[in-house]
């Protein structure tokens, strides 16, 4: 190497007294053998630049005999050679820590199973299997990229009376012949839990205040407050059973359904979820599939109102044991434990 044959003639030069003169042929030397490239422009090599800067160590007159670079070049060289050193020195790799691969192949896999999920809800799947990963870290490595979800606008009254309130609601299902299924929920306000489902093609209002009765049944908790809107289905009967069962109701003001916005939420849920993904086949095949999305849906989805837990709280899994998957609604969505 070229470098290796100047530096040899430099330390020959430095044991007798022409120092002085050897220092300078080495570094007219140098420039010359770089002009002597096949290039129409030389390129200035590492080796290069190395060479300079020890000449400008040992060489007092060395910016009188530069003519390729100017001076300031050198001596920028020798700037970026000090923080080179100082790194490798240091040994201090830049940049976050890297995640441990199981995250890398655990993320897509989630993403890839659950096409609805976000990266939100991967990280409160994750945060329940004992690992704490961030949104981003999430989201660049997931299949899908994250969607956003729109957040809750009126809650001023419900966050006083949330513990002892519930809500009820109809909604609507298409079914394969074209006609439509009503579908009807009950939801406890405290820990968003689904109290109550059931399908009918006719609702009346006895009908109603049954379900409110199945809802409600003797040896369970009855909340002070039911939230409803003011459809006529609640009728004269209706109110009776729920004065009955020692309920008070509130009432939305008209076209103002987001009054009522848990079970609102907890309804657009179960449609993008669950009902926007099957064709309704009947009263019993919609009512089978609610009642395992539901079984899915308190037990093991996480919400972001509740800390990513589930409505029913599950435990964080902590160790070291594989991740397996039990489907819900045949693989539409999954709940993720440790195997023991």
């Amino acid at each position: 190497m070229r470098l290796l044959l100047d530096l040899v003639t430099l330390i020959r030069a430095l044991a007798s007294d022409r120092a002085r003169l050897a220092l300078e042929n080495a570094a007219l030397r140098q420039q010359l053998n770089v002009l002597q490239r096949n290039a129409k422009r030389p390129r200035i090599t590492d080796d290069d630049r190395l060479f300079w800067v020890l000449i400008s160590r040992l060489f007092e007159e060395w910016k009188e005999h530069l003519v390729l670079v100017k001076p300031e070049t050198v001596i920028r060289w020798h700037r970026q050679g000090f923080r080179y050193y100082w790194r490798w020195k240091s040994r201090a790799k830049p940049g976050r820590p890297p995640i441990p691969m199981e995250f890398i192949h655990l993320i897509p896999r989630l993403s890839t199973e659950n096409v609805l999920w976000g990266a939100p809800r991967i990280r409160s799947e994750l945060a329940l299997l004992g690992h704490d990963v961030a949104e981003s870290t999430i989201a660049k490595y997931m299949v899908k990229p994250k969607r956003s979800e729109p957040s809750q606008s009126w809650r001023t009254f419900l966050a006083n009376h949330i513990s002892v309130s519930a809500a009820c609601d109809f909604f609507t299902v298409p079914t394969l012949t074209f006609q439509f299924l009503y579908v009807f929920v009950v939801l406890s306000h405290d820990r968003r839990r689904i109290l109550h489902v059931n399908v009918t093609r006719h609702p009346t209002a006895e009908w109603t205040a049954q379900q409110l009765t199945e809802a409600f049944p003797g040896d369970a908790p009855i909340p002070r407050l039911l939230h409803r809107d003011r459809d006529s289905i609640y009728g004269e009967v209706v109110r009776k059973r729920i004065a009955a069962l020692g309920m008070k109701e509130v009432v939305n003001a008209k076209q103002s359904p987001w009054q009522n916005p848990f079970v609102e939420r907890a309804i657009g849920s179960i449609r993008r979820e669950c009902t926007d993904h099957i064709v309704a086949l009947g009263e019993n095949h919609l009512r089978t599939v609610l009642r395992d999305y539901f079984e899915y849906y308190n037990r093991s989805r996480c919400h972001m109102a509740l800390d990513g837990n589930a409505p029913i709280p599950r435990a964080v899994e902590r160790g070291p044991g594989p991740v397996r998957a039990v489907p819900f609604l045949g693989g539409l969505h999954h709940r993720y434990s440790r195997a023991a």
